[in-house]
């Protein structure tokens, strides 16, 4: 009974995030919302299946215009070996400098707020990210291991893993092993660090949501064709929307 296994351990971890770490996702929807409602940026980066939550928080039904996803196709990959594979980018994740020169095409500003994913905590590409913002103002907050960052060596030159670095350290929960289920040899198999981001990054897109609607300042949603009563033409709204919010902001370095 592996999958029953997993299935369990999975709501484990999704139910000590809901006792553990809601205040810290409470707090970090305030933030974002506070970014937006400024006209401001919520960047979202991850590398390697880090970035599943950052393709996933936008753009995709039910969530919003304010949201700024950091895609970089060499941080992923498209093949198991060879050009777009993993054996690449998990050396390109560890170089440092990159990071910089990746951001440069993006305007970032202090009111703007960065989320970071990565299980590890430890990889340049994240941890840079978030120092670069860091040192323009932006509030950061990371979604990881926490467990992983009390056990593991540092390597980044800076001495600092990813939630040294955030405002506020979001803990996935998940073990630092992040597979989960044993099957009878050394290497456990079936990852929980997916499932765990996906729910917290859904869990901010609510949280931050619910802020804005508070103020008044709820933007453009992206909606399922499903929805009944949706007027015509409302996905374009979206998208001319994100369009105005993408190119509004001149670049200043």
């Amino acid at each position: 009974m592996s999958a029953l296994d997993y299935l369990n351990q999975i709501q484990d971890i999704v139910e000590e995030i809901k006792i553990k770490e809601m205040a810290k996702i409470e707090k970090a929807g305030k933030l974002m919302a506070e970014s937006i409602a400024d006209e401001g940026r919520v960047y979202i980066f991850g590398s390697g299946h880090s970035v599943i939550p950052v393709l996933d928080i936008f753009p995709r039904y039910g969530s919003y215009v304010g949201f700024f996803p950091l895609y970089d196709p060499r941080l992923m990959w498209f093949n198991v070996i060879g050009p777009g594979g993993a054996r690449e980018l998990l050396w390109l994740e560890r170089q440092e400098g990159y990071a910089e020169v990746f951001l440069q095409s993006y305007p970032l500003e202090s009111r703007d707020c960065m989320l970071a994913f990565s299980h590890g905590g430890l990889n340049t590409a994240p941890i840079e990210i978030a120092l670069i913002a860091k040192k323009i103002g932006l509030k950061v907050i990371s979604v990881s291991s926490l467990k992983n960052a009390k056990t593991a060596k540092r390597t980044h030159p800076s001495g600092k893993m990813l939630p040294d670095i955030a405002d506020i350290a979001i803990d996935n929960c998940v073990p630092p092993e992040d597979a989960l289920v044993d099957v009878g040899q050394l290497e456990k198999v079936a990852a929980g660090s997916t499932v765990a981001a996906v729910s917290i990054a859904m869990s901010l897109v609510a949280e931050t949501a619910a802020n804005l609607a508070a103020v008044g300042k709820m933007t453009p949603t992206f909606v399922s064709p499903n929805v009944k009563g949706v007027e015509k033409g409302h996905m374009q709204k979206v998208y001319q929307s994100f369009t105005e919010f993408y190119y509004r902001r001149p670049m200043k370095r």
